[in-house]
């Protein structure tokens, strides 16, 4: 799991790369807290072949599912 709050782009990005690079994961979680982490995790996330799941959490918080497509 990667829990990028507070950090803002292209930080969450850079992660979830290194993190796809390094392992790739079948599924990884990502933590943020801002829209547009959201939309550039996901874009980025889309390119290297994931698909996401978003889900809404309190406080503006969201989780990002990204799976092997």
């Amino acid at each position: 799991m990667i829990d990028a709050r507070g950090l803002a782009c292209p930080l969450p990005v850079i992660q979830v790369q290194r993190a796809i690079e390094k392992s790739h994961p079948d599924t990884l979680e990502v933590l943020v807290d801002n829209k547009p982490a959201v939309q550039n995790v996901t874009r980025f996330a889309n390119h290297a072949g994931y698909a996401v799941e978003v889900k809404e959490l309190e406080d503006d918080e969201f989780s990002l599912t990204l799976t092997k497509a």
